[in-house]
């Protein structure tokens, strides 16, 4: 009998009607196992459709692999974007698989792992393997298998370095891998890349230049507009088209660049300290530009309510951006508080002009966003404004740095909140706000924020905060798209500035209500750019 993920929202029938179909709006969402032939495909796969009877269907290439299953040599299933799960669902699940992709099992093994999640080592393996039919160890070596399939056919890294920088320990463990999971050889996958891989112009020396996949629609006008706003000068440049940063990694800087090509690739190139470092930047760089959402669910779902269709008509496959370090999108965010894009990028300027490490300069690119304890040390000296502001903004930096406060993209979601919330300075739309940004959450509503607001009333949406609140919830699981959408909206002559306001007795400032429009000529929050 066929098998079904029992914890899978789709049925056996409605996955098989999918290949059937060939659906590329699934790739990467389930791989398709065939008993009669070894193989586990993408759901497009153009090879005839195999017997029901003949297929299992498991969440993720780990669980094939983990049956003895090896990946199709046509259809490539470790080419797929993401699945959009991940963020989708803030199970055990979810949270591992954002930590694994963001590397934790190659810095602190397993038992860091564990740990992050609240687990003991043991417990989580039962957990994932139960959940999603392989343990830990299992999903980061399907990683470093995609990671490397990835630089084998999109550059000409030397095996070598190809191997450490997909995160396996010896050569040897990176050709055993590639061998079963693919059942061919490294030079034996990469002679099989195609020819239009072959004749991309070749990057600079010491740069990688990989394609990231996504799923259409697209909406990089929008994210190109959104980081070009937030640009800190020597930190980050955007253009119409392209956005570049220096970024600090576990393994040293990294300068990478994302750019549409002119036939519709988005293709990241870097330059690593440490190669290993790569998948890392990798699923950094996916989560800030949201390539892993599932662009056709999501407006499906908003098109369906009359007064938010002209909206997803107008932008289809609308991004929600999310951040490239967890620790500088929270200082990035209090930092913007009732105040100016604007003001708040000058401010953000000269704390990275005074604080940031400064590395060797690559396209006018030349210094890092300072560090947590640097910010906790002497942010005061640098920093202007309301002094319980301040006192707020070095106090988050301090609790960064010491590790009593931990924020990364394999939080409990409500966890992550209230210890936000504990901070001072820290107001519900601020901690929402990070939820969004950080992990990736689909469903924030924001329904203080101002410009979301202006947007609803200019969809013809309850426009106070409750009203807003209560109808945003026909909108579930996808009201983050939704907020982007009214910020979109937003007129930009119905965003005023909120006058001054004076901090409470305990030092913390009230920001429940801060303006923002994030497409607007005069967007008034910085953090969400």
């Amino acid at each position: 009998m066929p098998h079904v993920d029992a914890t899978a929202a789709m049925t056996f029938d409605e996955r098989y009607r999918a290949i059937d179909a060939r659906d590329v709006r699934f790739d990467g969402q389930f791989v398709t196992a065939v008993r009669s032939t070894g193989i586990y495909c993408r759901p497009s796969c153009p090879a005839r459709t195999p017997k029901p009877a003949n297929v299992t269907f498991y969440p993720t290439s780990a669980a094939a692999h983990e049956a003895g299953y090896r990946a199709c040599k046509r259809c490539l299933p470790e080419a797929a974007p993401g699945s959009p799960a991940w963020d989708l669902r803030g199970d055990i699940a979810g949270r591992a698989m954002r930590l694994i992709a963001d590397g934790v099992v190659e810095r602190e093994g397993v038992p860091g792992l564990a740990r992050r999640l609240g687990y003991s080592a043991r417990h989580l393996a039962r957990l994932l393997t139960a959940e999603l039919g392989a343990g830990p160890l299992a999903l980061a070596r399907a990683q470093r298998a995609h990671t490397a399939r990835m630089l084998l056919v999109s550059t000409d890294l030397p095996a070598a370095d190809v191997a450490f920088s997909a995160g396996f320990a010896s050569v040897r463990q990176f050709n055993d891998t590639v061998r079963e999971v693919f059942g061919l050889s490294p030079s034996d996958l990469r002679a099989r890349r195609p020819a239009a891989a072959r004749t991309v112009s070749a990057p600079a020396a010491g740069t990688i230049d990989l394609v990231l996949p996504y799923r259409a629609p697209f909406d990089a006008a929008g994210l190109f507009a959104w980081m070009r706003a937030r640009a800190v000068a020597g930190v980050e440049d955007a253009g119409a088209d392209s956005f570049a940063r220096v970024l600090r990694l576990p393994g040293g800087p990294v300068w990478f660049a994302i750019r549409l090509d002119g036939a519709g690739k988005l293709r990241l190139s870097a330059r690593l300290t440490h190669l290993g470092d790569l998948p890392v930047l990798v699923s950094r760089v996916r989560r800030l530009f949201d390539l892993d959402a599932d662009p056709t669910a999501v407006d499906a779902a908003l098109s369906a309510h009359p007064a938010v269709a002209p909206l997803v008509a107008a932008t289809g496959g609308i991004r929600v951006p999310g951040a490239a370090d967890p620790h500088e999108m929270l200082i990035r965010a209090m930092i913007g508080q009732q105040i100016t894009v604007a003001a708040a990028r000058t401010a953000l300027t000269a704390l990275t002009a005074e604080l940031g490490e400064r590395v060797a300069p690559h396209d006018g690119l030349d210094r890092l966003f300072p560090t947590m304890t640097a910010i906790a040390e002497h942010g005061a000296e640098v920093l202007r404004g309301p002094a319980a502001r301040i006192r707020a903004v070095t106090g988050a930096a301090a609790a960064l740095a010491s590790g009593a406060l931990e924020l990364g993209p394999g939080d409990d979601s409500l966890a992550q909140r209230e210890a936000l919330l504990a901070l001072p300075g820290v107001g519900p739309w601020t901690a929402d706000y990070v939820r969004m940004r950080v992990l990736g959450d689909p469903d924030i509503t924001l329904p203080g924020d101002v410009a979301v607001r202006a947007g609803a009333a200019a969809a013809g949406l309850p426009a106070d905060p409750r009203g807003y609140e209560a109808w945003a919830a026909r909108a579930a699981p996808w009201r983050s798209y939704l907020t982007a959408h009214l910020w979109r909206a937003a007129p930009t002559t119905a965003i005023r500035a909120p006058r001054a306001r004076t901090a409470p007795a305990n030092g913390a400032l009230d920001d429940r209500d801060h303006p923002d429009d994030p497409h607007c000529r005069r967007p008034l929050h910085a953090a969400h750019r």
